[in-house]
């Protein structure tokens, strides 16, 4: 996963990865470093603790559940980058969002295994139920939406989170949140 057979800058056949952190060309000096890429998602909840979920619509993990977000855009705060996925993803112009946390992630797409820095953050709203109703689905990223409660931990575990980051994410959240 993730080789090249030719240096992209001399055409060289000796691009080797080092310490899965870089590509290098000894025949040009060429390197490419393998950066982290990053990527943002939020916990939209209400007092009773009913989280907004959307069901995947392509792979990786079609089919399973995800918080609502994306990867930044060049030149994007965190901040904007997930009020922007809100915006393309589910039709929401979300407000008053709040840093929560942040975990590394493996993304794996056509082949390819990105390194992700997951930045998550919550949006307390009156009632995610309200909420759902007025959304608009973007039907190439998401199916559908749907409201899971999330009080304890039984709960959390019964639920086919796609992603581990987003997984160890609301553990945390029951934990601090709810369980205090």
């Amino acid at each position: 996963m993730n080789e090249f057979k030719f240096c992209p800058n001399c055409g060289s056949q000796k691009i080797e990865m080092i310490k899965n952190r870089k590509w290098t060309c000894p025949d040009c000096g060429y390197d490419l470093y393998f950066n982290v890429a990053a990527a943002t998602g939020v916990i939209i909840f209400d007092s009773n603790y009913n989280v907004l979920f959307e069901v995947r619509q392509k792979d990786p993990k079609k089919g399973f559940l995800a918080l609502p977000g994306g990867f930044v855009d060049q030149d994007e705060s965190a901040e904007d980058g997930i009020i922007r996925e809100c915006k393309e993803e589910i039709g929401l112009d979300i407000k008053n969002v709040s840093f929560f946390c942040s975990n590394p992630n493996n993304y794996e797409y056509k082949g390819i295994a990105y390194k992700t820095c997951d930045l998550f953050f919550t949006a307390k709203v009156e009632s995610v139920e309200d909420l759902i109703r007025n959304c608009r689905i973007q039907k190439s990223e998401v199916e559908e939406l749907c409201v899971k409660k999330l009080a304890s931990m039984d709960d959390l575990e019964k639920l086919p989170v796609a992603f581990e980051s987003s997984k160890k994410t609301l553990k945390q959240f029951v934990q601090e949140k709810i369980n205090g």
